[in-house]
C-alpha cells in the first residue's frame, strides 16, 4: 500500500509468477533483427509460506523462493533456487484508464498502453523500412501520418523499464530480450528471457517517481558550459570548407558554439552514401592543418567536435594493431567477426576484454582529447551478433543488450580519466540499463528527412519523451535528420522547422546527413541562414535556463524535457505525444506538417503567455498561427522572476530582424 493505492497483494495459494525454458534463435541483418522462440516448458509458482520480518519478507514458492526488500519508497524482489529456468513471466495489476511509459526509446508511440513492447536493442531502421519508404516517395506517395503495426518498430535504446500513470516504476536487473505485453484491460504481463530480480518503486508524484528510479539506475551529469551557447554546426568535406562554413554563418549572426565534423577520421563513399572511415585517427589529407585550425577556432570560443563508434575498419592500421593483439570480437572458428553494417565489413572491439578497453581508451585520449577536439558522437553499440565469441566467455545473448551500456561506460571513464567531464561532452544513439549511468548525452538516431509521423521530424518528441520516462533526462536530434535517399530529400522547409524546434531542446545540433548533396544545409539560401541565426540567438538567450533544467536533471532525475502530465492531472495530458515542457515553465509545440501556417495546441490548466507575442491563454485546446520562422511556443506566467527575464531576453532576439 502506498498513498491509498493498491498496487499488489500476495497470499499464500496464489500464483504470482511463472517460471520456464526456452531458446530463442536470432537472424540479424545489419543490426536488425528476427527473432524467433522456441518454448520447452512453463510452470506457475504457487506461494506456499510468507514470513514477513521489519523491512524484509521472504515468499516461498512449490519450488524455488524470493526476497522482498523494502528501501524507503522501492520493493527489490531477487529470486532464488530457480536454477534451470531461463524464462520468467510476471504479472501486475492494471486499470481500465492506466497509462504507461517508457521501455527505453519508443518514436511511434509514447503513451504503450494497448501494445506489446519488445525489449532488445537494434537498429532503429532497417532495410525494408527504407525500401518501403523509397519505394512510396518514388511513386508520390508522401501520407506521413500513417504509422505500421507496433511490432513492426525496433529501437536503438531498449530498457525493461516502464513507469505508469499510477505513480510508480517497475524495472528488471535481467540483461536478457523481454516483452511486455500493455494490451489488457486489467493486467501487465512481462515476460523476460531469464531469472532476474526486479524493482517496484513509489512517488507522491512524477517527479519523486523518477528520483526513485534514477537513484536505482543512474543520472546523467551536468553539461559543459560551452554546449549551450549556441549552434553547434554539423559540417564534412575538410578544413576548408568547414571554416568557410562557420565565417558565412558568423556573417549572418548565427551565434556558433562549435563545429561537429564527423568525418574528422576520413570519408568512405558507399551506395549508402558519404560515409566514415572508421579508423580513430586524423585524416590529414581530407582536413590538412586541421590541429592549428582547431586552436584558432577556439581563440574565438568556437570548438570542434568529432566521432568515433565501436567498430574498426579492416582495411586501415587500428585494425591491424587490434587484429594482431586478438582486440576484436570472435566468431566461432576463432577469426574476428566481421559485422556488415550498410554495404562494408568492419570489426567489433571486443568491450569485454580488458585489454582492449584500455587500448581503445588510448587511442581516444590520445587521437581526440590531446588533438583538441570538445566532444563527439559515440555511435552504435546495436551490432552484437548472438553467435558471437567474447574474451569474457559471456553468453553473447545475454551480453548483446548491455554493448552500448559498456561502450557509454568506456567512453565515459575516458574523460573522468583525464579530468575532463566538465569539458568535453560525448552523446550516444544506442542504449540499455547503465547508460542512464555512464553516458553524457543522448540523440535521437537516424531520423528520415520528413515529416514523417513514425521517422521523421514527428517522432523525436516521443522519443525524447520515453527517454525522460525511463531514466535518461538529456537528449536532442539532429536538426534536419540524416537518412536521405532519391526523392526522400530535406526540403528548406523541414530543416527550418527542425531548427525552430531544436532552439528549445536541451542541444542544437545540425546534421548535413548520409547524402549531404541532395539535401539542404543551413547555408542552402539567404533565408535558412538568417533563421538559422536568429534561433541560435534565442537558444543561447535561454541559457541560464536550459542549463538549470540539464543541472536539475543531474540532481534529481527529472528530465530537461519532460511530459505535461508530470505536473498536469488531464487526460490529454496523459495522451499527448507531440508537445512537451522544457524545464517546468516553457511548453513547446513545434510545427509538424509541411506547408502548414497554423498549429492546433493543447495548453493544460494554468496561465500562459505566447513566446513572442505576449498573448495570454488559459487552458484548452487553441488553433494559433505559426508561419515559418515562428514557432507555437508558451510559458507559464506564473514562473519566478529569473526565469521570466531569462525568457524576455530570449524574446528580444525572436522578434528581431536580422539582414
Amino acid at each position: 500500500m502506498r498513498d491509498e493505492r493498491l498496487i499488489y497483494t500476495l497470499a499464500p495459494g496464489d500464483c504470482p509468477a511463472t517460471v520456464g525454458r526456452g531458446e530463442n534463435t536470432y537472424r540479424m541483418d545489419r543490426g536488425s533483427f528476427k527473432i524467433t522462440e522456441r518454448t520447452l516448458d512453463y510452470r506457475a509458482l504457487r506461494v506456499s509460506e510468507i514470513q514477513v520480518s521489519g523491512s524484509k519478507a521472504l515468499v516461498a514458492f512449490d519450488r524455488g523462493r524470493a526476497v522482498l526488500t523494502a528501501d524507503g519508497d522501492r520493493l527489490d524482489v531477487s529470486l532464488e533456487d530457480l536454477d534451470g529456468y531461463n524464462r520468467l513471466i510476471i504479472t501486475l495489476p492494471a486499470t481500465p484508464d492506466e497509462h504507461v511509459y517508457g521501455t527505453g526509446e519508443t518514436f511511434s508511440e509514447f503513451d504503450l498502453r494497448g501494445v506489446k513492447t519488445n525489449n532488445w536493442v537494434a537498429e532503429h531502421e532497417n532495410a525494408r523500412c527504407i525500401a518501403k519508404k523509397v519505394f512510396k516517395t518514388t511513386i508520390g506517395i508522401k501520407d506521413g501520418t500513417r504509422k505500421e503495426k507496433y511490432s513492426n518498430y525496433e529501437t536503438y535504446y531498449a530498457q525493461p523499464t516502464f513507469i505508469s500513470s499510477r505513480k510508480y516504476f517497475f524495472h528488471s536487473d535481467t540483461t536478457a530480450r523481454s516483452e511486455f505485453d500493455f494490451t489488457k484491460k486489467d493486467r501487465h504481463i512481462l515476460k523476460f528471457d531469464s531469472v532476474a530480480s526486479f524493482h517496484i518503486g513509489f512517488g507522491d508524484d512524477f517527479e519523486k517517481v523518477l528520483a526513485n528510479l534514477t537513484a536505482l539506475i543512474g543520472r546523467q551529469p551536468p553539461l559543459p558550459d560551452w554546449v549551450y551557447d549556441g549552434v553547434i554546426l554539423g559540417i564534412q568535406g575538410g578544413t576548408g570548407i568547414m571554416e568557410s562554413k562557420i565565417n558565412k554563418c558568423l556573417e549572418y549572426g548565427t551565434k556558433v558554439t562549435a563545429a561537429w565534423i564527423q568525418d574528422w577520421e576520413g570519408r568512405r563513399v558507399t551506395a549508402f552514401g558519404k560515409q566514415l572511415q572508421w579508423n580513430w585517427e586524423w585524416d590529414r589529407d581530407l582536413y590538412p592543418a586541421l590541429d592549428e585550425s582547431i586552436k584558432r577556432l577556439k581563440e574565438q570560443s568556437i570548438r570542434v567536435m568529432g566521432y568515433c563508434n565501436t567498430f574498426l575498419a579492416i582495411e586501415k592500421p587500428l585494425y591491424k594493431i587490434a587484429k594482431e593483439k586478438g582486440y576484436c570480437v570472435k566468431n566461432k572458428s576463432g577469426e574476428d567477426y566481421m559485422v556488415t553494417i550498410t554495404t562494408f565489413p568492419a570489426a567489433i572491439v571486443d568491450l569485454t576484454n580488458p585489454e582492449a578497453v584500455a587500448w581503445l581508451k588510448e587511442v581516444i585520449k590520445k587521437n581526440m582529447i590531446d588533438f583538441g577536439l570538445a566532444g563527439w558522437m559515440a555511435d552504435f553499440g546495436e551490432y552484437l551478433p548472438t553467435d558471437a565469441v567474447l574474451y569474457s566467455g559471456e553468453s553473447a545473448e545475454l551480453a548483446h543488450n548491455t554493448w552500448p551500456a559498456r561502450w557509454a561506460k568506456l567512453n565515459r571513464e575516458v574523460l573522468e580519466e583525464a579530468g575532463k567531464l566538465d569539458e568535453i561532452t560525448f552523446f550516444t544513439r544506442a542504449g540499455f540499463t547503465g547508460t542512464t549511468r555512464y553516458s553524457t548525452l543522448m540523440w535521437n538516431g537516424d531520423n528520415h528527412v520528413d515529416f514523417s509521423i513514425d521517422y521523421g521530424m514527428p517522432s523525436v518528441i516521443p522519443a525524447m519523451l520515453s527517454l525522460t520516462c525511463s531514466g535518461f533526462g538529456v537528449s536532442h536530434s539532429d536538426t534536419g535528420g540524416y537518412t536521405t535517399f532519391k526523392k526522400l530529400r530535406r526540403s528548406e522547409e523541414l530543416f527550418m522547422r527542425w531548427t525552430e524546434m531544436n532552439a528549445f531542446t536541451p542541444l542544437m545540433r545540425s546534421h548535413e546527413g548520409n547524402n549531404p548533396d541532395l539535401n539542404a544545409q543551413f547555408d542552402a539560401s539567404e533565408k535558412v541562414l538568417a533563421h538559422q541565426a536568429k534561433f541560435s540567438r534565442v537558444h543561447a538567450a535561454l541559457k541560464p535556463y536550459i542549463k538549470a533544467a540539464v543541472d536539475y536533471n543531474a540532481a534529481t532525475g527529472t528530465g530537461a524535457v519532460r511530459p505535461l502530465f508530470f505536473y498536469y492531472d488531464e487526460e490529454k495530458a496523459y495522451t499527448e505525444s507531440y508537445e512537451y515542457l522544457l524545464g517546468r515553465d516553457i511548453l513547446v509545440a513545434p510545427v509538424l506538417r509541411p506547408h502548414a501556417d497554423t498549429r492546433k495546441v493543447y495548453l493544460p490548466d494554468d496561465e500562459w503567455i505566447r513566446f513572442g507575442t505576449g498573448e495570454e491563454y488559459t487552458g484548452g485546446e487553441f488553433t494559433v498561427k505559426a508561419p515559418l520562422g515562428e514557432t507555437a511556443v508558451f510559458y507559464r506566467k506564473n514562473a519566478d522572476n529569473e526565469t521570466i527575464n531569462v525568457i524576455k531576453q530570449a524574446e528580444e532576439f525572436y522578434n528581431e530582424i536580422l539582414s
